[in-house]
């Protein structure tokens, strides 16, 4: 007879709550017999319920023979040296999405972060110009997402990409589809690449290289930028640069639009239109009748998100626009993109200082049709 584990625990709640009391050894009331079958059942139907890494890795080596035609030994020796790593999948239950606001932005929004992104862009600045004339996407931008995603390349990552994606894709049973997906992905990369899957390293969560490309975002986004007939997000500064240009090309950035303007409130009637949906559904002209005002134009905008953003004294609200949203196609996170939207903006501002302190012109032959507030840092 199969229980579940709802079912066992409600019935042992239920025996559990009758009186009883256990008399001399050697008798044993039914109910006590009971109560200990329940607790073994419970048991064995809670063990029955742990994932099964074997089999979910046998049944992916399968695939991939069948559907790519892998040879099932090499997979088999390949999975013999991937290794289940116990600190990845606690790191995955608590992402830093789940901070509030004014926590998760003291993580990004620093001095050293701003000075390593204008370094980054003075010594990078002839390519920085020529992906962004050639995708649309501002250099400052780029930069950002570097900035935010391992550093400008400090930060890739200490995991193999292997031992990540092996260990969420069988051991992780939440996300075990996305992520064997994403294993799938690797192998095909690897294969297309001439890379040993042995060897790149990546995050706890399989994001590769400077940017941090997840394998299905590798093979669709990645580019040969410097024509040597190799993607290499991991040490090519100039595929790097273009891939990720590429990537918001893609999803569709819109060239010339703002990103986001902070918005002051009379009131609360704004609060009904707040929901988790990132994609600008308010128009502009609604904004008056919300008792909602916006600090600055937005160029190129007729819809915007309204976001309310926690700080360590109230809220802050924003208006954000289909760039903005474009930003959260790289992590679905609007903490994520208005980490980066500031950032970005911290980094154009101090580098158009440095500029007319050194007499240069890299901060301002680019595209320069943000908004930009004075933040605090």
């Amino acid at each position: 007879m199969k229980t579940s584990i709802p079912v066992a625990l409600q019935q042992l709640d239920f025996a559990l709550s009758r009186p009883f009391s256990f008399k001399k050894p050697g008798r044993h009331k039914p109910q006590n017999i009971y109560i200990g079958l329940l607790i073994f059942t419970l048991c064995l139907t809670a063990c029955a319920s742990l994932p099964n890494p074997d089999g979910i890795k046998n049944a992916f080596i399968a695939k991939m023979v069948t559907v790519h035609q892998f040879d099932e030994t090499e997979l088999r020796a390949l999975f013999a040296n991937a290794v289940i790593k116990d600190d990845i999948l606690k790191k995955i239950a608590k992402p830093a999405e789940g901070l509030p606001w004014f926590q998760y932005r003291k993580i990004f929004i620093t001095d050293a972060r701003v000075d390593a992104g204008v370094k980054f862009w003075q010594d990078h600045a002839q390519t920085l110009s020529e992906a962004e004339r050639r995708y649309g996407v501002p250099a400052q931008i780029i930069v950002a997402i570097l900035g935010v995603e391992t550093f400008y390349g400090q930060h890739p990552g200490k995991y193999r990409v292997i031992d990540a994606l092996s260990t969420l894709a069988f051991a992780y049973p939440p996300r075990s589809e996305f992520f064997l997906s994403e294993l799938e992905q690797f192998l095909l990369l690897c294969r297309e690449e001439h890379i040993k899957p042995l060897d790149p390293i990546g995050s706890y969560a399989g994001a590769m290289g400077k940017p941090q490309f997840m394998p299905s975002s590798f093979r669709r986004y990645a580019t040969d930028f410097n024509k040597d007939n190799r993607r290499d997000i991991w040490q090519d500064n100039a595929d790097v640069i273009a891939s990720v240009a590429n990537y918001f090309r893609q999803f569709h950035w819109q060239t010339g639009q703002a990103i986001a303007t902070p918005v002051t409130s009379t009131g609360e009637q704004y609060k009904s239109i707040l929901n988790a949906n990132l994609k600008p559904d308010l128009r502009l002209a609604r904004l008056e009748s919300l008792n909602l005002k916006i600090s600055q134009p937005l160029a190129l905008v007729d819809k915007v998100k309204i976001l309310e953003l926690k700080q360590e004294q109230g809220e802050e609200l924003w208006a954000v626009t289909d760039n903005f949203y474009c930003l959260t196609r790289y992590n679905h996170s609007a903490l994520y993109a208005m980490a980066v939207f500031q950032l970005s903006e911290s980094i154009l501002i101090r580098g158009q200082s440095y500029g007319q302190t050194h007499n240069s012109r890299i901060f301002y032959d680019g595209m320069q049709f943000f908004e930009q507030p004075n933040f605090k840092r």
